[in-house]
């Protein structure tokens, strides 16, 4: 049934823009709004040009890929990320070595002469390289060559232990989130075969990001073509931060467009058979938005012709299927279906796709998201349909949104010498003189407030034991003054850091009148904390109020302690353990840290607050239904409680802790340490 025989003839096109404007809004509620789409990109590019800029030559870079980077947070999305050595180098021909200093660079040569489009042998040039891409080279026609296949054998598990192998990447799951990760090599020229791309940039994208796409180059990821003659030792092409640039480059409509595709393979395409519900892939939609926007089959991509916009891209979808042949979007000549999209497989996918066509846009409600949005519009054919974005999602959304990347992006510095921390300071002090927005300016202050209190710590770490009392003066001098600073940027949360110092310094009044304070207002009826929030009180205590503002008065996040830096005796097992299992930070839910430290300071004012706070910590932890204490945090949060149950000579109760701490999702990693504790119980019991 297409949809024009729901209308009468004269009211076709009016109804169709109805139905467009109401799916519209549908993909902005499920999808985000411009904003909230602006705030995810924003804050981790500014998180990753920070992250490139304090990077060691010799270290590993890291890039946030894929939908994720794009923008999407659709329930059951992956996060990707991609891996390569920095003082690697890929060129495509020897005349660009001369770029590079051979003595501190690694070059490596792209040989594609007999391989497919798309993939091509890398071959070793200079002898210095790391262990993993030593131990990745074969031997062909007496030249050195990385093979793929074992590259991605070895490093399939260097980031996460239990990974496993999924196309070029390392794939696993973490508390419920799935992950790629894929280890490569970065090349700083725009390959030859990906040329006719740049000619072919007429209307979209625009030319200045063509110009930086082409400057940027392109990847190479651990995979062959099947069906080429080396498909152990070929590589393939990625253009994965070119197709970032690209998406960036659409406008929300033709974003959303993109979005309304992937649930629609999602919850259409890939429910019709399981023989085929593996064929089609997220990419190949991205695919087919890429090829609609750039051949300019539809003139104006709006709200009243979204619709329009994917109606045009399945018919190109369905007509690449019919051929068995869709060209990549930088390399035409490499066909993505050639080795899925064939045969028998490729006959029942079209045949299915066939019937969805016959169907009309009446196809999309078979989709379990968009469904609601069609059928209102079907019985209210004269309902009013409002497209402004802020009446879609209220500031609330958009600051829940930001509050949540605020409080998950944070560095976890890979060494404790004051040199790593000073370049941190600096590039962040470069950064601020340049073009940023409101949200990555936020951002930039919040990756410089751990810095400043990780710098707080290490200095302090550094005097403590010198004997010194002039450098340690000076040393807490500088420390608390860092602390203050970080204050300034700070979120009500933050405040902890100051009284964990205060403890460690054994200034237990300070930091216990400290603790008060902040207690006082993490119970403000309109806290923000994480994804929860009272709306209605949010928007009266601070709607309307700048971002700062509302980060001092109204937002509080975890604790997040570096593994590898001591900020309380109490907590060193833990951080050796997840140091061991590489784990980079202990994520503490605020509240279950709030209380920790009340009942450390207190233990040395006032036994019987002590006790109090202990208590609290009790109820919070046993009976806490996700509010407060996330699954990922729970494990941690069951071991603190168990600490502080065996410091004031509870063993049983402690025993009980640590016992619930091992039957948590193991997130942190610190099973080693709780062992430990319960052996130390065990140990110390009198024998019977």
């Amino acid at each position: 049934m297409a949809f024009s025989s729901l209308y009468g003839s004269s009211r076709v096109e009016t109804g169709m823009q109805h139905m467009s404007e109401s799916v519209f809004v549908g993909l902005c509620e499920i999808v985000g709004i411009s904003q909230q789409v602006a705030i995810r990109r924003e804050t981790v590019d500014i998180r990753e040009m920070v992250g490139r800029r304090v990077k060691p030559y010799d270290g590993i870079m890291r890039m946030v890929s894929g939908s994720y980077r794009e923008g999407f947070r659709l329930k059951g999305s992956d996060i990707d990320f991609m891996l390569w050595p920095n003082n690697h180098r890929v060129i495509m021909d020897m005349s660009q070595s001369e770029y590079y200093n051979t003595a501190d660079t690694t070059l490596i040569l792209s040989d594609s002469s007999e391989s497919p489009p798309g993939f091509t042998l890398l071959q070793l040039l200079t002898p210095r390289t790391i262990k993993l891409v030593l131990s990745a080279c074969v031997r062909m026609n007496d030249r050195v060559y990385i093979s793929s296949s074992i590259h991605r054998q070895l490093s399939c598990s260097a980031v996460f232990p239990n990974s496993t192998e999924h196309g070029p990447c390392g794939s696993g799951n973490i508390a419920g989130l799935e992950y790629d990760t894929a280890h490569c090599f970065v090349c700083d020229f725009w390959p030859l075969s990906a040329s006719s791309w740049i000619n072919r940039c007429h209307s979209w994208p625009d030319p200045e990001v063509v110009d930086d796409i082409v400057r940027n180059g392109c990847h190479f990821v651990a995979i062959g073509h099947p069906l080429g003659p080396h498909e152990k030792e070929e590589w393939r092409f990625s253009f994965s931060q070119a197709e970032q640039k690209c998406v960036y480059a659409m406008n929300h409509c033709q974003f959303l467009t993109y979005g309304l595709l992937k649930l629609f393979l999602k919850e259409v395409i890939n429910q019709q058979s399981e023989e085929t519900n593996k064929l089609l892939c997220s990419y190949h939609m991205k695919t087919t938005v890429f090829w609609a926007i750039q051949q300019n089959t539809l003139p104006h991509w709006c709200p009243q012709n979204l619709l329009a916009g994917f109606w045009v891209c399945f018919k190109l979808l369905l007509k690449w299927v019919y051929e068995g042949i869709c060209p990549n979007f930088f390399i035409p000549q490499n066909n993505i279906f050639l080795t899925k999209v064939h045969g028998p497989a490729q006959n029942r996918l079209f045949v299915q796709l066939y019937e969805l066509y016959k169907k009309g846009l009446a196809c999309l409600l078979q989709s379990s998201s968009i469904r609601s949005y069609i059928i209102h519009v079907l019985y209210n054919p004269r309902a009013f349909v409002c497209t402004d974005e802020s009446f879609i999602k209220s500031e609330v959304d958009c600051d829940v949104e930001f509050c949540h990347k605020i409080n998950h992006n944070s560095f976890s510095i890979p060494t404790v010498d004051l040199h790593s921390c000073v370049k941190y300071l600096y590039t962040v002090e470069q950064l601020v003189d340049l073009p940023l927005t409101q949200y990555q300016v936020v951002m930039l202050q919040r990756l410089t407030t751990p810095i400043l209190q990780i710098t707080a710590f290490i200095l302090h770490n550094m005097y403590t034991n010198t004997g010194v009392n002039k450098q340690m003066y000076i040393a807490d001098k500088i420390s608390c003054h860092m602390l203050k600073l970080a204050a300034k940027f700070r979120c009500i949360s933050d405040m902890l850091y100051v009284a964990m110092y205060y403890f460690k310094t054994l200034r237990y009044r300070e930091a216990s009148s400290l603790l008060e304070i902040t207690k006082v207002n993490l119970q403000q009826p309109y806290l923000m904390y994480n994804d929860f929030v009272d709306r209605e009180r949010y928007i009266e205590a601070v709607g309307g109020q700048s971002w700062s503002t509302k980060m001092r008065h109204a937002v509080a996040g975890d604790i997040k302690l570096d593994t590898i830096i001591c900020y309380i005796n109490e907590l060193i097992l833990e951080q050796q353990s997840a140091v061991k299992n590489r784990w980079p930070l202990l994520y503490i839910p605020v509240f279950v840290m709030l209380h920790f430290l009340e009942f450390l300071c207190y233990r040395h004012i006032d036994t019987t607050l002590s006790q109090a706070a202990l208590d609290e910590l009790q109820v919070l932890v046993h009976h806490d239904q996700g509010l407060y204490i996330d699954v990922e945090s729970r494990d941690i949060s069951w071991e603190i409680l168990g600490i502080c149950q065996q410091i004031t000579g509870n063993p049983q109760a402690a025993l009980y802790s640590y016992e619930q701490s091992l039957t948590q999702y193991p997130f942190h990693n610190i099973q080693t340490a709780t062992q430990s504790r319960i052996q130390d119980i065990k140990g110390a019991a009198p024998h019977e």
